[in-house]
């Protein structure tokens, strides 16, 4: 179990240097402010992820909460985390959540045959107690052997305490062919083409018809003058 240490943070307190705000909150327990250092938390932050639960402890304090990550603020500037909501979650009921999937192996349909990988879905919708999220779900592209092969959800192998929110037969990844590709770049291009030949041949029998009325209107004159 991953822990984490922090300290209480009074309304008077300013952001210091190497510290960083935090909120911990859930339904059976009232708000607090904290604050941790940044380089601890970067460091548990990379190895749990939000799905993995982490062991918070308060300084002076006597009580441990099992929360998850709920969400990090990030500096649009330097990237560096600002703010983190801790989520103590209800151990004996079953939580929604978002679990990153992650491509492993290698494809022969894209190495030998000159294939593009496409990948359908990132992350995978799941149901399950919090202690036993994954902190990700592994994607093995080894059968992805020519574009005939899929990988579907019902073929990724998920414990059987968890449930997936996702329709078994959508597809996760597959190879596309070369051509495919080549067609949809030049798809655009020539739908383009298509509509500005389109446009020219309209114009054009537009100038013919004004031509025609042009001969009409002086013969119309020349038979008025006589």
């Amino acid at each position: 179990m991953l822990t984490l240490l922090t300290k209480v943070r009074q309304a008077s307190d300013v952001r210091k240097e190497g510290m960083i705000p935090a909120v911990l909150y859930g339904s059976q327990i009232e708000s607090l402010s904290l604050k941790l250092d940044l380089k601890e938390f970067e460091k548990i932050y990379q190895e749990a992820g939000k799905n993995t639960l982490v062991e918070l402890k308060i300084e002076g304090g006597n009580k441990e909460f099992l929360v998850l990550i709920h969400e990090v603020q990030f500096d649009v500037i330097s990237g560096q985390p600002i703010h983190i909501d801790f989520f103590q979650p209800s151990l004996k009921e079953k939580t929604e959540a978002k679990v990153p999937l992650v491509f492993e192996g290698k494809s022969l349909a894209v190495s030998d045959l000159d294939g593009t990988l496409v990948k359908n879905i990132f992350e995978l919708e799941i149901k399950a107690l919090p202690q036993d999220f994954p902190k990700e779900i592994k994607v093995n592209i080894d059968r992805l052997i020519t574009f005939d092969d899929e990988i579907l959800v019902k073929d990724l192998e998920i414990p059987e305490n968890i449930e997936v929110l996702r329709e078994p037969d959508e597809v996760i990844a597959m190879v596309s062919r070369p051509e495919k590709v080549e067609e949809e770049l030049e798809k655009p291009i020539e739908e383009k083409v298509e509509e500005v030949e389109k446009v020219g041949e309209e114009e054009e029998i537009k100038k013919k018809e004004d031509k025609k009325e042009e001969k009409k209107e002086e013969k119309k004159e020349e038979k008025e003058e006589k």
